[in-house]
């Protein structure tokens, strides 16, 4: 597989996306438009094995809500996520049985020397 989980209106997801040579053999989601489904999440857990790597706890809503507060559970943060696109950190990207998760130097170096290669 290989898809994109991602947000249009964000100029990060936008920078990284550019930097994607075959971007073409992607299929990409716009998570505002269209909700991660519990079949995608699921997916998602399957490569990381938590929930809470693909939270974002830099998203406004998080700190708006205090949850950074509270204790979490995995369970929370499937929820979260379920419930509002923000708290999915961006962008997921999925090629074939890898996963990179978010836009840190790091992971994005990683998940581009995989795909463009």
């Amino acid at each position: 597989m290989k898809k994109i989980y991602y947000l249009k209106t964000c100029d990060t997801c936008k920078r990284i996306l550019k930097q994607i040579k075959n971007i073409d053999q992607f299929q990409l989601q716009d998570i505002k438009e269209e909700d991660i489904t519990v079949k995608q999440i699921e997916e998602m857990y399957a490569l990381t094995g938590s929930y809470e790597t693909l939270f974002s706890k830099r998203a406004k809503l998080y700190k708006e809500m205090g949850l950074k507060e509270e204790n979490l559970t995995e369970a929370d943060f499937k929820r979260y996520i379920l419930e509002h696109y923000t708290f999915l950190a961006r962008p997921v990207v999925i090629y074939n049985d890898q996963i990179f998760v978010g836009n840190s130097p790091k992971t994005i170096e990683a998940m581009l020397q995989k795909v463009n290669n």
